[in-house]
Protein backbone atom coordinates (compact mmCIF):
# COMPACT_ATOMS: atom_id res chain seq x y z
CA UNK A 1 0.00 0.00 0.00
CA UNK A 2 3.26 2.26 0.78
CA UNK A 3 3.80 1.92 -3.23
CA UNK A 4 0.13 2.87 -4.05
CA UNK A 5 0.42 5.96 -1.42
CA UNK A 6 3.69 6.86 -3.55
CA UNK A 7 1.50 7.04 -7.32
CA UNK A 8 -1.04 9.21 -4.99
CA UNK A 9 1.59 11.52 -4.18
CA UNK A 10 2.47 11.88 -7.73
CA UNK A 11 -1.17 12.84 -8.52
CA UNK A 12 -1.15 15.05 -6.13
CA UNK A 13 1.79 16.69 -7.30
CA UNK A 14 -0.45 16.80 -10.84
CA UNK A 15 -3.22 18.37 -9.40
CA UNK A 16 -4.98 15.64 -9.81
CA UNK A 17 -7.39 13.68 -7.18
CA UNK A 18 -4.62 11.58 -4.90
CA UNK A 19 -5.42 7.94 -5.46
CA UNK A 20 -2.69 5.58 -6.78
CA UNK A 21 -2.72 2.19 -7.33
CA UNK A 22 0.16 -1.20 -8.24
CA UNK A 23 -0.55 -4.63 -9.80
CA UNK A 24 1.51 -7.02 -7.41
CA UNK A 25 2.65 -10.35 -8.89
CA UNK A 26 3.70 -12.74 -6.94
CA UNK A 27 6.55 -10.36 -4.97
CA UNK A 28 6.89 -8.33 -8.37
CA UNK A 29 5.01 -4.67 -9.42
CA UNK A 30 3.84 -5.32 -12.76
CA UNK A 31 1.52 -1.95 -13.13
CA UNK A 32 1.33 0.95 -11.75
CA UNK A 33 -0.72 4.48 -11.64
CA UNK A 34 -2.33 7.24 -10.80
CA UNK A 35 -5.10 9.70 -11.39
CA UNK A 36 -4.70 11.19 -14.84
CA UNK A 37 -8.41 12.14 -15.71
CA UNK A 38 -7.30 16.07 -15.88
CA UNK A 39 -3.71 15.75 -17.86
CA UNK A 40 -5.51 13.43 -20.05
CA UNK A 41 -8.70 15.08 -20.09
CA UNK A 42 -9.96 11.41 -19.83
CA UNK A 43 -12.91 10.83 -17.58
CA UNK A 44 -11.85 7.12 -17.37
CA UNK A 45 -8.01 7.29 -16.78
CA UNK A 46 -8.74 6.28 -13.03
CA UNK A 47 -5.86 5.10 -11.31
CA UNK A 48 -6.46 1.49 -11.13
CA UNK A 49 -7.30 1.42 -14.97
CA UNK A 50 -3.58 2.59 -15.54
CA UNK A 51 -2.47 -0.30 -13.25
CA UNK A 52 -4.43 -2.72 -14.89
CA UNK A 53 -3.55 -1.62 -18.66
CA UNK A 54 0.28 -2.03 -17.42
CA UNK A 55 -0.26 -4.97 -15.62
CA UNK A 56 -2.06 -6.86 -18.63
CA UNK A 57 0.75 -5.38 -20.81
CA UNK A 58 3.32 -6.94 -18.67
CA UNK A 59 2.10 -10.14 -18.61
CA UNK A 60 0.46 -9.94 -22.23
CA UNK A 61 -2.99 -11.44 -21.12
CA UNK A 62 -6.14 -9.84 -20.37
CA UNK A 63 -6.69 -11.96 -17.17
CA UNK A 64 -5.07 -11.14 -13.22
CA UNK A 65 -6.01 -14.23 -11.43
CA UNK A 66 -2.96 -14.35 -9.34
CA UNK A 67 -2.16 -10.57 -8.77
CA UNK A 68 -3.25 -8.43 -5.78
CA UNK A 69 -4.27 -4.81 -6.76
CA UNK A 70 -3.65 -2.17 -3.61
CA UNK A 71 -5.42 1.57 -4.21
CA UNK A 72 -5.57 4.15 -1.88
CA UNK A 73 -9.09 4.27 -2.12
CA UNK A 74 -12.13 1.78 -3.06
CA UNK A 75 -12.88 1.19 -6.41
CA UNK A 76 -15.40 3.23 -8.28
CA UNK A 77 -18.18 1.27 -10.68
CA UNK A 78 -16.23 1.83 -13.76
CA UNK A 79 -12.47 0.17 -12.09
CA UNK A 80 -14.94 -2.57 -9.87
CA UNK A 81 -16.51 -3.35 -13.81
CA UNK A 82 -12.79 -3.23 -15.39
CA UNK A 83 -11.58 -5.22 -12.22
CA UNK A 84 -14.35 -7.89 -12.55
CA UNK A 85 -13.48 -8.80 -16.08
CA UNK A 86 -9.91 -9.24 -15.70
CA UNK A 87 -10.89 -12.02 -12.88
CA UNK A 88 -8.13 -9.81 -10.38
CA UNK A 89 -7.63 -12.41 -7.41
CA UNK A 90 -7.48 -9.63 -4.44
CA UNK A 91 -8.34 -5.82 -4.18
CA UNK A 92 -6.33 -4.25 -1.13
CA UNK A 93 -7.69 -0.47 -0.63
CA UNK A 94 -7.26 1.70 1.96
CA UNK A 95 -10.17 4.69 2.32
CA UNK A 96 -13.64 3.71 1.77
CA UNK A 97 -16.00 5.52 -0.90
CA UNK A 98 -18.93 6.61 0.64
CA UNK A 99 -20.22 8.72 -2.83
CA UNK A 100 -18.67 6.75 -5.60
CA UNK A 101 -17.05 3.61 -4.13
CA UNK A 102 -18.83 0.40 -6.31
CA UNK A 103 -19.61 -0.91 -2.74
CA UNK A 104 -22.36 1.80 -2.75
CA UNK A 105 -24.05 0.57 -5.34
CA UNK A 106 -23.44 -3.76 -5.09
CA UNK A 107 -20.57 -6.02 -3.73
CA UNK A 108 -21.67 -8.29 -6.70
CA UNK A 109 -19.61 -5.90 -9.00
CA UNK A 110 -16.46 -7.36 -8.43
CA UNK A 111 -15.66 -10.97 -9.95
CA UNK A 112 -16.96 -13.61 -7.58
CA UNK A 113 -13.79 -15.11 -6.61
CA UNK A 114 -11.95 -11.62 -6.30
CA UNK A 115 -11.11 -11.24 -1.97
CA UNK A 116 -11.80 -7.91 -1.17
CA UNK A 117 -9.89 -6.15 1.94
CA UNK A 118 -10.35 -2.77 2.82
CA UNK A 119 -8.98 -0.51 5.64
CA UNK A 120 -5.08 -1.23 4.91
CA UNK A 121 -3.76 2.64 5.65
CA UNK A 122 -6.92 4.09 5.98
CA UNK A 123 -5.89 6.99 7.84
CA UNK A 124 -2.89 8.09 5.83
CA UNK A 125 -5.37 7.05 2.32
CA UNK A 126 -8.18 9.53 3.62
CA UNK A 127 -5.78 12.35 5.01
CA UNK A 128 -4.91 12.62 1.06
CA UNK A 129 -7.92 13.15 -0.04
CA UNK A 130 -8.85 15.54 2.40
CA UNK A 131 -5.66 17.74 2.02
CA UNK A 132 -6.54 18.11 -1.91
CA UNK A 133 -10.36 18.55 -0.90
CA UNK A 134 -9.91 20.97 1.69
CA UNK A 135 -6.98 22.91 -0.78
CA UNK A 136 -9.66 23.19 -2.99
CA UNK A 137 -11.68 25.21 -1.33
CA UNK A 138 -9.67 27.62 0.05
Amino acid sequence: MRMAIDEALKALEKREVPIGAIVVAGDRVIGRGHNLVETLMDATAHAEMQAITAAMSTLGGKYLNDCTLYVTVEPCVMCGGALAWSQIGRVVYGAADDKRGYSTYSERIMHPRTEVVSGVLKDECEALMQQFFSSLRK
